[in-house]
């Protein structure tokens, strides 16, 4: 092939110079294309493709399953040239009840646990769209956003969705780029339209309105947040910050004075098989004084019972032993960064 080149057009260039030009291509590609959400959607490309393709497919809530195989094999072929897994990994996110506070797709087969449990392969689940992505989608066939060519030339797909839902704060995000990350906690979603009506009322409202309606994150997996109000308020202000959440938890009696202590909720993205072995490991090793043993009672619902090891031992100070070397309590820094309707990213507040 080098006798085809012409002399002409070869040019000198220094090495730091051109790896410096590709890895600003492929930082900018980084952050724009798959790893910050849009601040309009709240959706990363990947998920946006994926959304758009099973609607393409017609996977509305009122019509039946197919096989995510079929879904990731659309997606991969039109609209996002990667790899199956990481489609596939994505698709199963927007599934998961304990990773999302509002689902967009709707499965039906093994699509993982909070235990960590990784979800079957494509070729056995199936999956369509849920009520809350159908309102993403609402109105895209009438000309509501803008569309472009896809990598290949051959297709359309849109730049954003209609979103006619608050999916951004809603759902939350998380993400990766070069020099950049994003942590947006899910909230409320009625909390959030109490928002959106006060700022629709007066566009000029301050942020302390808004903050009245949406006090805080609202995790899928519930939880207590044990955060001052001012440093949540603060959060909101600057976009960064830090959340502290604990497990929900009650004392039973069990006859005789005694009692253990019932864990029904623990902290977000804890896995809680994972959880339960770290309790155990510290147990073993005599990390508790207090604790004499633990149980994972779950089925449907969470119920992690750890027992006393007397009834002479103080339930509170039990816990607060517990919050401190397990994650029972665990600590989020949320990240606001986002793109703007221009595809620039940056870090911004509530009202934002």
């Amino acid at each position: 092939m080098s006798a085809h080149v012409d002399p002409k057009n070869i040019r000198p260039v220094a090495f730091s110079e051109a790896l410096g030009e590709r890895y600003l291509a492929y930082a900018l590609s980084t952050i724009t294309s798959r790893s910050l959400p849009d601040v309009r959607d709240g959706l990363k490309p990947v998920q946006r493709r994926l959304l758009f393709a099973m609607r393409e497919l017609k996977l509305d809530p009122a019509a039946g399953y197919k096989k995510c195989a079929r879904v990731v094999g659309d997606v991969i072929g039109k609209y996002h040239p990667h790899g199956d897994v990481a489609v596939y990994d994505a698709m199963v996110r927007l599934a998961q009840s304990f990773a999302v506070r509002w689902p967009l797709v709707e499965g039906h087969g093994n699509f993982g646990n909070i235990d960590g449990d990784n979800a079957a392969a494509m070729r056995y689940t199936e999956a369509r769209l849920t009520e809350v992505a159908a309102a993403l989608l609402e109105g895209i066939g009438e000309d509501a956003v803008e569309f472009r060519d896809t990598y290949d030339g051959e297709e359309l797909e849109p730049i954003v969705l209609p979103a006619a839902f608050p999916n951004l704060l809603a759902n939350g995000a998380n993400g990766i780029a070069v020099g950049l990350a994003t942590s947006i906690p899910p909230h409320n979603a009625g909390e959030l339209c109490d928002a959106l009506l006060v700022s629709l009322k007066n566009s000029r409202c301050d942020l302390a309105e808004l903050i009245a309606c949406v006090p805080g994150p609202d995790f899928p997996t519930g939880g207590v947040l044990v955060e001052d109000p001012e440093m949540i308020a603060e959060a909101y202000a600057s976009g960064r910050g830090g959340f502290r959440v604990r497990a929900r938890w009650h004392t039973e009696k069990v006859g005789r004075g005694q009692y253990q202590i019932i864990v029904t909720e623990i902290p977000y993205q804890v896995q809680k098989a994972r959880l339960v072995e770290r309790i155990a490991d510290l147990l073993q090793a005599r990390k508790f004084a207090l604790l004499a043993d633990v149980r994972d009672e779950s089925a449907d619902d969470i119920r992690l019972v750890l027992e006393p090891r007397s009834r002479t031992v103080d339930a509170e100070m039990l816990m607060e032993t517990m919050f401190r070397q397990t994650e029972l309590e665990t600590r989020s820094s949320p990240t606001m960064n986002v793109l703007d309707a221009a595809g620039v990213p940056g870090v911004m507040n509530l009202k934002q």
